[in-house]
Formats: C-alpha cells, structure tokens, sequence
C-alpha cells in the first residue's frame, strides 16, 4: 500500500495566540479546495495550541494538530513541562520530538527522546521523531552511520504495529535554517537507511512508516523530494510560518 504523503509544518518560537489563530485561518483558507490525498499538519508553540484547534474545528480546516514538545510523565511537579494528556485534551494528534534544537540547545538525550516516544505511542499520539547529522558528521562520511545509530536508540523497544503510529523526520544538522539544502539523492540515501533500520526492529509494518526530509526544505524543492522512493514527505520550517508557500508545498506534493 503506497504511504500516504505528509507535510508537517514546525512554526518552532513564532506567532503569539492572535497571530497563530491568524495564520491558521489563512492557511484554511488556501487549502479550502482540498489536499489531494496530501495529509497536513501544523505544529504550533504550546500557547497557541488550543487556537488552532479552534479554527480547525470551526473552519473545517483539511489539516491536523500537533506539538513541538512532550514530558513523558502523566503529572507531577514538573514545573514548565507539558504532559501527553494535556496535548491530547487539546486536540493534538502528532508531538515532534528529538529535534535538533532541543538536542543542541537543551541537552536532551536519545534515552530521553526514547522516554517520550514510548509515552507518546502509548497514549495514541503519534511521534515525529527528528534525526540528522552535523556537518561534521556530514563531512567524515559518517552520517548515516550516525543517523542509524540514533534510530536505534530512539526507537528501542517501542510497540509499534502499525505504520500510522510512528513518524520520523531526517533533517540534517546543517541544512536547518540555514537555506542550505541536502539534494534529493542525499536524503533519499538517509531516509532509506532508516527504513532498512526500522524493518530491522519493526518488521513488515517499517514500509508503511513515513520518513520525512527536514531542513531548508520550501516550494521550489518539495517536488523533488518527495519523488523518491523513501522520502514520504517534509518536516518544514520556515516556510510554514507563510501560509502561501505551505499550501504551495501540499499541491506539489500532490
């Protein structure tokens, strides 16, 4: 069964709850003819969640909810933290988590990025689970090395038996937010060690699991990507803070 296409739109710290609401309406408003079988989903910040779900709600708007981060505890005194249950209670349907900028910035591990994907799968919310290499990395030819590696630890032990409970995103350390971008055959080369990885832990089901491509990834390069034979979407960026240029990319994926 060929893998339904997925385009994922990380606003990261931008649009305050007025703004957010704002683009989300405009983004119903381009998308108001339909997808084309291209699934949607904006991953606004937690302040601007509840918002969203309202225009998708009242709007009828073609795309889904999800948020940029997740504790893997139910409650407790976790101050600044939110937990799976209060994403769910919003609405939401996917968390991005591991993503490079929490990594970097925020010292978050592959054990902790384990934690949160086996609290977000128990709990019907399906992870993106982000991925990638530095330049560094990139330049040793390590990188998918690299990539498996991280693969293997994020995913360990996860119940996972159906495709639709799990996403991952490549994105390439130094291609994110940089205007740098990894050529189609690049990411191609990546998002295939990841499924090879995945059928590897997960069996069969690892075909309908999607991989997307992350980093600098816009209108004028989607098509590209997504016309390889494992690269099941986008995980974007800066483009999705431009209601245009996102609906743009769903019609080219199409």
């Amino acid at each position: 069964m060929p893998r339904t296409i997925l385009i994922a739109g990380n606003w990261k710290m931008n649009k305050n709850y007025g703004e957010g609401v704002d683009l989300a309406q405009q983004l119903a408003n381009e998308l108001a003819d339909g997808t084309n079988g291209v699934e949607v989903v904006v991953c606004p910040p937690f302040v601007d969640l509840k918002g969203v779900a309202g225009v998708i709600e009242f709007d009828d708007a073609p795309f889904g909810l999800g948020a940029q981060n997740v504790y893997w505890e139910k409650a407790g005194a976790y101050t600044g933290e939110t937990s799976r249950d209060m994403l769910d209670s919003v609405g939401c349907t996917y968390c991005i988590i591991g993503h490079s900028e929490r990594r970097d910035y925020f010292g978050e591990t592959d054990d902790d990025v384990n934690k949160k994907a086996k609290c977000l799968v128990e709990g019907n919310i399906t992870p993106i689970l982000c991925c990638g290499e530095s330049l560094e990395v990139r330049k040793a030819g390590k990188h998918v090395e690299h990539v498996v590696s991280q693969i293997k630890a994020d995913c360990a032990g996860l119940p996972i038996d159906r495709g639709d409970q799990l996403v991952i995103a490549y994105e390439p350390i130094w291609a994110i937010g940089t205007g740098e971008t990894a050529t189609a055959d690049d990411a191609e080369e990546v998002c295939k060690a990841i499924r090879d990885t995945l059928r590897d832990m997960f069996g069969a089901v690892a075909d309908e699991i999607r991989v997307l491509y992350g980093g600098s990834a816009k209108p004028g390069n989607i098509a590209g990507f997504v016309a390889e034979d494992d690269v099941d979407g986008a995980l974007v960026g800066g483009a999705s803070l431009v209601a245009g240029d996102f609906a743009e990319m769903v019609r080219k994926s199409a």
